[in-house]
Parts: structure tokens; sequence; C-alpha cells
């Protein structure tokens, strides 16, 4: 049995999320698919973080397990053929030891939301980040952002179907910077509850328009209720960036 590391790009916007669903088709299946097609073994694919209908994925990490021992490259190479014409692409694969995890052995987790701050609507990003019309000041949402660093109850930005057993996390950074028309919002933790960036990014937007103060933030979080904050962002916007591991992994 051999094990393998894999990272993953793909447009999350055709898929029901990342995770095997009844409703449609997931990213999951795909790549299971494509393995199926190359190999003929039915693997099932262990992901650093499942991730929702339309958030997209820069750097997604999985591992899979195959019986034989394939070259590293031709794994990468043999799935991507038959992933064509799926928006999904393997960017990397290498053979690692059986203790290596996706999820378990993950040491950090970065997030992206992307907010395109202007009137005019989206012809080439359309589904590729969130339009906000209103003129967001990011210097403030940065500043505001900061009250959520640490650890933290985060009931406030998690979604009311979140299966993780506490609602503890550790936001070790949260970043918000303007790029021209584009307003970034960066997050990077260990781990994540359901619907968290989106949450923050949604509540962040408000502090940008003028609506929210640093100190309104504070208060909502210290309310562990969803109710408190704002909505959440759509998910066309987010990004999973990276996942960190153990240099050995």
């Amino acid at each position: 049995m051999a094990r393998y590391k894999l990272t993953v790009e793909y447009d999350g916007g055709p898929y029901v999320g990342w995770q095997h669903q009844e409703n449609g088709r997931s990213v999951q299946q795909a790549l299971e698919e494509a393995v199926r097609a190359f190999c003929g073994e039915t693997v099932r694919i262990v992901t650093a973080g499942r991730t929702d209908a339309g958030v997209h994925a820069l750097g997604q990490v999985v591992h899979l397990d195959l019986a034989r021992d394939w070259p590293a490259e031709t794994v990468m190479h043999a799935i991507n053929q038959h992933l064509k014409p799926e928006p999904v692409a393997v960017l990397a694969s290498v053979a690692v030891s059986e203790d290596f995890h996706a999820r378990f052995s993950a040491l950090a987790r970065h997030y992206r939301y992307r907010i395109v701050n202007r009137r005019a609507p989206l012809a080439l990003e359309h589904d590729r980040a969130w339009r906000v019309s209103r003129p967001l000041d990011a210097a403030a949402m940065h500043a505001a952002a900061q009250v959520l660093i640490g650890r933290h109850d985060f009931t406030t930005f998690r979604a009311a179907q979140c299966q993780a057993k506490s609602p503890l996390r550790t936001l070790d950074r949260l970043a918000v910077r303007r790029e021209g028309e584009t307003v970034l919002i960066e997050a990077s933790a260990r781990s994540f509850l359901h619907n968290q960036v989106r949450a923050m990014a949604g509540t962040l937007s408000l502090v940008g328009e003028g609506k929210w103060s640093a100190g309104r933030l504070a208060e909502a979080l210290a309310a562990c209720d969803r109710a408190a904050a704002g909505p959440n962002a759509p998910p066309h916007g987010l990004y999973l960036v990276a996942v960190d591991y153990p240099p050995e992994s």
C-alpha cells in the first residue's frame, strides 16, 4: 500500500462542495472517479478541509492510498488526464508515509476572501469574487479584525449546522488589505468552524461601510450568538489558499 499527498486546485462553482452528497456532483467524486479511471482502484480520498458549494481552492491538500507503488509524478499526470474537462487539477503529488494524514497532520490552514469593491458588475470575475458596490474602508476593516485574533469562543461566527465539538478556536491571523479595487481578507488558523471565514468577512464588510465599529465587533464576539454577527459573505469569494504541515511531511 502506497500513500500519496496531493495538492489540488479547483473551481468550486460547478460542485456541491468537497464532500460526497446526494444532491449533486462533488470535487471528491470527480477526483475519485479520475483515480478509478487511471488505475482501476476505488479509493476514498481524505481532505485537509471540506469546502462548501461554490468555494474555490488554490492549494487544497488530500491523501489517498493505492495498492500499487506508482511514481508520484505518474499519479499526478494520470489523474489530471482523467479529470478533463473538470475544473480540477492536481498541482503536486508526493509519496508520503502511512503516518501522514491530510486532515490530522495539518498545522495551519490559510484562507483568502476576495471582495471587488466597485459599482460596475463583474464580467471576468463573476463567481470568483464578491462585488460590493458601496465604498469599503480596508484600513478600518483591518483594525477591527484584530479584535478576533487569539483563542475565543467563535459561536457568533459559526454555522448552526457546524459539527465541531467545540466552538473554541485560535485565530492566528486576520488581515485586510486593498489592492486597487480588490479588498483581500486573509485568515490563518489550525482549524476553522463551519462558515467561520465567510461570517467574519460578511461582518467586516459592515465595518468597511462604516455601519459597525471595532467595539461592536468585540461585543458581537462576546455575545456567542450567531444572530449578533453580520451575514455570511457569499461562498464564491472564498479560497482555500494553502495548508501547512510539519517539514517531515
